[in-house]
C-alpha cells in the first residue's frame, strides 16, 4: 500500500520566494517606468483654460501643467532615478531608496490633486494681457489632465510599496562585480631558463644563462 504524504517538497519551498521575487519586479519596474511617463506627459498637456478681456474682447488664455507646478515633474524624474538606484543598493539603503520612490508617487499624487483647481496662473497671464495687474481671469474651465498625473503618481506609489515589501528578494547590480572580486587571481606560469628565448633573454641583459 501507497501512503500519500501532504508534506511540501523543500524545492518548492525555496523556488516560491524566488518566483514572488521575479513577478514582483517585473511589475514594479512596468509600474514605475510607466508612471514617470504617464506623468511627465500629462505635465507638458493643458491644465486649465480661460479668456481674459483685453481692449473690450476676449482673449483666451491657456496654462499647461508645467505652467501651473513643476512638483509632478520633478518627482517623476526622482522617481525614475530611485527605481534604477533600488537595484545598486542593498539591506538598509534598499529600503530607504524604495521609501523614497514611494514618497515620489505620494508627492506627485498630492501636487496634482492640489494643482487640479489652481487658476492663479491664469490670472497672472490675465494681469500681463490686460495691463491692470487687478484683472482675473474669465470662464476659467480645468481639463482632466491633472488627473492622469495623479494616475501616474500612483502608479509610482505602488511601485515603490513593491519595492518595500520584496526589495530583499531582488538582485543587486553590484552582485555581479563582488563575485568577480571573490575570483582566485591565476598565477603565471614559472618561467623555464632553458626555453631558447629565456636564454637571449638572459644574454641581452648580459647573464650567462648557463650558470658558469
Amino acid at each position: 500500500m501507497e501512503y500519500v504524504t501532504a508534506v511540501p517538497h523543500p524545492r518548492s519551498e525555496a523556488a516560491a520566494p524566488a518566483r514572488s521575487g521575479r513577478r514582483s519586479l517585473a511589475v514594479a519596474l512596468l509600474c514605475g517606468a510607466l508612471g514617470a511617463a504617464v506623468t511627465l506627459l500629462a505635465t507638458r498637456q493643458r491644465w486649465a483654460q480661460g479668456t481674459a478681456t483685453v481692449a473690450g474682447g476676449g482673449f483666451p488664455l491657456t496654462a499647461k501643467g508645467s505652467d501651473v507646478t513643476g512638483v509632478p515633474a520633478a518627482l517623476a524624474i526622482v522617481g525614475l532615478a530611485a527605481l534604477v538606484a533600488v537595484f545598486a543598493v542593498r539591506r538598509a539603503g534598499r529600503l530607504l531608496v524604495a521609501g523614497l520612490l514611494a514618497l515620489s508617487g505620494v508627492g506627485v499624487v498630492a501636487a496634482a490633486l492640489v494643482a487640479a483647481s489652481d487658476g492663479s496662473v491664469l490670472d497672472e497671464k490675465a494681469a500681463q494681457a490686460s495691463g491692470d495687474t487687478s484683472a482675473t481671469v474669465g470662464a476659467l474651465t480645468h481639463t482632466g489632465w491633472p488627473y492622469v498625473a495623479v494616475a501616474g503618481g500612483a502608479l509610482i506609489l505602488l511601485a515603490g510599496l513593491l519595492a518595500l515589501r520584496y526589495g530583499s528578494l531582488w538582485p543587486a547590480m553590484s552582485g555581479r562585480y563582488e563575485r568577480g572580486a571573490d575570483r582566485p587571481r591565476r598565477r603565471s606560469r614559472p618561467v623555464d631558463p632553458e626555453r631558447p628565448e629565456e636564454m637571449w633573454k638572459a644574454l641581452d641583459r648580459g647573464e650567462d644563462p648557463t650558470g658558469a
